[in-house]
């Protein structure tokens, strides 16, 4: 009876010692997921935790930048591909093409109003295009906004003493004026519709390549931006930002 007792005990005690390091590799495993998991997370592009739709501020506005309705997408770049080709190959102005619109706006009013008198007893009643005055306070606004935000922030790197992020500034600054040179306002404007409506959808498919890249390209500038620090701008005297206090 007791050499049964001693052999059940040895067979308990060998399934717990062959068990043991299969549970430390499962939970080796299960670590190693989370610190992969962890460091892509992390590696993401700008630190994002969220995805591209959320970012967009989701709804119709997400959907449109991000193809979800493909229809409206299409015909919104297809009017913005029509307009740019209009005023800038075909050389076609603004006020042209305003006024010309409105004489044909007018033709269809009032061949409307008098062809149905011919064929009704009554002239059917004609209908009239008028645009709410909340959009161009809701417009006016917007602008308004994006502009203060711009020149607050661009006030808040020069008086920052962050000499990083003024040169980054700067040059950003410096490349879009020489954009600017090279081509016109619509141009530009066009260029970042087109970019706004391109690039999003884009880095969705392809977020895992582009985030791997583009923290590629920010280690080479961080080594290139610590050799300058180290040469040159280190050996710039900072001033002193606080001054004494008043007694």
């Amino acid at each position: 009876m007791s050499e049964k007792l001693d052999n059940i005990l040895e067979n308990i005690a060998e399934t717990i010692a062959q068990n043991v390091p299969k549970q430390k590799s499962v939970s080796s495993f299960f670590e190693e997921q989370t610190s992969s998991s962890v460091n892509t997370r992390l590696r993401r592009l700008f630190g994002r935790q969220k995805p591209v739709y959320h970012l967009l501020g989701g709804g119709k506005s997400a959907d449109v930048l991000l193809w979800r309705n493909k229809k409206i997408s299409a015909s919104m770049l297809s009017g913005a591909t029509a307009i740019w080709v209009l005023f800038e190959w075909l050389n076609y102005h603004f006020l042209t093409l305003l006024f010309v619109a409105l004489v044909l706006g007018m033709l269809i009013q009032f061949l409307w109003l008098n062809v149905s008198g011919l064929f009704n007893r009554s002239p059917s009643k004609v209908p009239r295009l008028v645009l709410p005055s909340e959009l161009f306070v809701n417009i006016g606004v917007s602008v308004g906004n994006l502009v203060n935000q711009a020149l607050r922030f661009l006030q808040d790197v020069s008086c920052g003493g962050n000499l990083k992020q003024f040169l980054v500034v700067v040059a950003s600054l410096w490349f879009a004026a020489l954009i600017g040179s090279w081509c016109n306002f619509l141009t530009v404007l066009y260029a970042g519709f087109v970019a706004a409506h391109t690039l999003p959808v884009l880095y969705e498919k392809y977020e895992d390549q582009v985030d791997s890249s583009v923290f590629n390209v920010f280690g080479q500038f961080q080594n290139q931006y610590q050799k300058l620090d180290a040469g040159f701008l280190s050996k710039i005297p900072k001033g002193k930002l606080s001054g004494k206090k008043l007694d």
